[in-house]
């Protein structure tokens, strides 16, 4: 049960320290874009991340920037890691988009739609 606990805690400081990373050093060119880090999973031994991220605003050319932006930039957040937390090995990054929520968008659209029409058709 230790192992999981610090692990869940080991994540919520990879997310909350890279979430700053991100916005202080990725580049929007002045696009209206917003990048979230939404969740963070560190295998067990620590040696590697997955970091989901989410991109709000821009369309699809935007976000396979930023995508690249945040891969080019991987090596200097594992620095910035190694240098300001205390772990015996600084995880390899790999990101990933993550679109659940902008799935969860899509559905919720999609139902309110729906019931429109619903409401529509009962008058």
């Amino acid at each position: 049960m230790g192992t999981v606990d610090r692990l869940t805690r080991v994540n919520a400081l990879l997310k909350r320290e890279l979430a700053g990373l991100i916005e202080r050093n990725l580049r929007t060119n002045g696009r209206a874009v917003l990048v979230s880090v939404t969740e963070v999973k560190c295998s067990v031994d620590l040696r590697h991340a997955v970091v989901y991220v989410s991109i709000f605003g821009g369309d699809a050319a935007v976000r396979r920037d930023i995508q690249q932006e945040l891969a080019d930039n991987r090596k200097e957040f594992q620095r910035h890691i190694g240098a300001n937390l205390s772990f015996k090995n600084t995880p390899v990054l790999e990101f990933r988009l993550d679109d659940r929520l902008a799935a969860g968008d899509r559905i919720l659209e999609l139902l309110n739609e729906q019931e429109e029409k619903n409401g529509e058709s009962t008058d």
